[in-house]
């Protein structure tokens, strides 16, 4: 039996539509920036490229610069709109947020793993302008944070909110507004690797992080990745998923907890994204739990995939207040095409390594 892949919030499987249209760009020969008829057909494929994904999130596409992927993007808005402001970021951040920031204010989160509102109009009051840097839904937990009662806080005190949408686009519905800038990436939405966007509003302009020969408005130079940026906009949801896919992660809360009952789900009151769940079990620490389960057949992991081979206690669930335990969450995360026995068999696999561990 193949395995299982429940691991999508790392990368999710390309869907057929974004394969089909990166397979076409490769055989396209010309460089966008030229001027000949090969260019010219690249060209077009590029900027029909960038009005579609622009459009899917209520931008312009004057206002949308490529990117390789998230983190570039995320650290493009953070070091070219950050001059002359102090930097504020929400603690359960990616860590390429958190590094790109290194030295900024820390935002506080509740027990749900949502931000602490209350800590940022504080944070905000009285004090020089600031860029706040919120993700729309945690990596680790799927929390969705309130997004549009920091942007008014933000608007309220002349704040810039840029938003890490890594996670949440094509999974919930997102666009640039209320934001004033947010980062995307192709292959957390079933794109291919190697493609992503910052899309900003009107009047706002980063200085590039690497200077080149003019792409991209001169915001971001280089050669556009053409085959990787038309799979991108390609990679468009089927809106029956959120709820096929919520119903398999509620089957997987419920299994677990009706035969485990010291089990946790960190996040689970809070809205979140429906694909996602976050399983806490005492005692057993999570690098255990992801080979275990990886022998098992069955794919997960312990945190941010930029983490991977040093798995330690989780600093979203340390900002939640779960101390010790936080070093014991793993993070199932189902694909788009998750199979429908995706819960029967995620349980049987973790039910075994529980009851190894308990014997």
């Amino acid at each position: 039996m193949p395995a299982l892949d429940l691991d999508a919030n790392a990368t999710e499987p390309l869907r057929p539509l974004a394969r089909a249209a990166l397979l076409a760009a490769l055989d396209l020969p010309g460089n966008p920036s030229s001027v000949h008829a090969a260019g010219r057909a690249a060209r077009r494929v590029l900027e029909d490229a960038r009005a579609a994904i622009a459009a899917r999130f209520g931008a312009r596409p004057q206002h949308l610069v490529f990117t390789s992927g998230g983190t570039e993007a995320n650290t493009l808005a953070i070091r070219g709109l950050s001059a002359g402001r102090r930097i504020l970021v929400g603690a359960t951040e990616h860590p390429c947020v958190l590094r790109a920031a290194e030295g900024a204010a820390t935002l506080p989160v509740l027990p749900d793993g949502t931000l602490d509102l209350a800590a940022l109009e504080a944070a905000l009051a009285g004090q020089p302008p600031a860029l706040v840097c919120l993700m729309a839904a945690n990596n680790e937990t799927g929390v969705l944070h309130p997004i549009e009662a920091a942007a008014t806080l933000c608007r309220a005190h002349g704040a810039l909110l840029h938003v890490d949408a890594v996670q949440a686009a094509g999974r919930v519905p997102l666009g640039l507004a209320p934001a004033d800038s947010i980062a995307l990436s192709a292959h957390k939405m079933g794109g291919p690797k190697g493609a992503g966007a910052l899309l900003l509003r009107p009047g706002l302009d980063p200085a590039p992080l690497i200077a080149g020969g003019g792409q991209e408005r001169g915001r971001r130079g280089g050669t556009e990745p053409l085959p990787a940026i038309a799979g991108f906009a390609a990679a468009a949801p089927d809106p029956t998923e959120p709820g096929r896919l919520a119903a398999i992660r509620d089957a997987i809360e419920a299994r677990i907890a009706a035969i485990a009952p010291e089990a946790r789900f960190p996040g689970r009151t809070a809205p979140r994204l429906p694909n996602t769940t976050s399983i806490l079990l005492p005692g057993v620490p999570a690098e255990t739990q992801v080979i275990a389960l990886d022998l098992a057949g069955v794919r997960v992991s312990a945190g941010a995939a930029c983490s991977s081979g040093k798995v330690g206690a989780s600093h979203v669930l340390a900002a939640m207040g779960l101390g010790a335990d936080a070093a014991c969450a793993i993070r199932v995360s189902l694909p788009w095409n998750a199979p429908e026995d995706a819960a029967e068999r995620f349980v049987a696999a973790w039910a075994a390594l529980r009851a190894r561990r308990a014997a």
